[in-house]
């Protein structure tokens, strides 16, 4: 499993109609892209749910290199550099995958929370940390899913989790999901990714 990422960061006062029109408009055409376990089409606007920005943030786990490559190299990716820059896309190795206690409900929102792992810790530990947070997260009422992945240029582990309402269990930024592409949610490995 591969996690990826990109931020648009918009300005203030942009209108985020936009961005909910574009979801609108082409958020089906990943609902069959061969290798992706799930796309989240993520927004935070400035001023609700504590946000500080505006922001549109697709957030995907890969089941493949391919579907992945497939889609940054292959045209998917190219439609929204077009509309708004290419963004840098961040990637992150998957170290757990669980499906929440409500794995049946729709995903209305999303939390994502990003920490270093500090130096002197010991590797072993930091990702066991990180394989009993997701699995805890999924365990929690109204978790629809949740992950765990590592960026190892930076040290870097993240959690993501997908919920069925706005009062998620869980601390870091909190989004709210516009659509969820899910072609091979199913087939995301379960459990610990070693």
């Amino acid at each position: 499993m591969h996690a990826m990422q990109y931020e648009l960061t918009l300005p203030a006062d942009y209108d985020m109609a936009v961005v909910h029109a574009r979801v609108s408009r082409v958020g089906h055409l990943l609902d069959e892209w061969s290798g992706l376990g799930l796309k989240a089409y993520l927004v935070r606007e400035r001023g609700l749910r504590g946000s500080p920005v505006n922001q549109y943030a697709p957030f995907y786990l890969w089941n493949t290199v391919e579907g992945m490559n497939a889609f940054l190299w292959g045209g998917g990716f190219q439609g929204l550099s077009d509309d708004f820059g290419r963004p840098a896309v961040r990637q992150w190795t998957g170290l757990a995958y669980e499906e929440g206690v409500a794995a049946g409900s729709p995903a209305l929102f999303a939390v994502r929370r990003r920490r270093p792992v500090p130096d002197g810790t010991a590797l072993a530990e930091a990702a066991r940390e990180a394989v009993e947070e997701a699995r805890g997260l999924a365990r929690e009422e109204g978790a629809v899913l949740a992950a765990a992945a590592v960026d190892t240029s930076r040290w870097e582990c993240l959690h993501f989790s997908l919920w069925e309402d706005d009062t998620p269990k869980a601390d870091g930024d909190l989004f709210r999901v516009l659509h969820l592409s899910a072609p091979e949610r199913a087939a995301l490995p379960r459990g610990r990714q070693w």
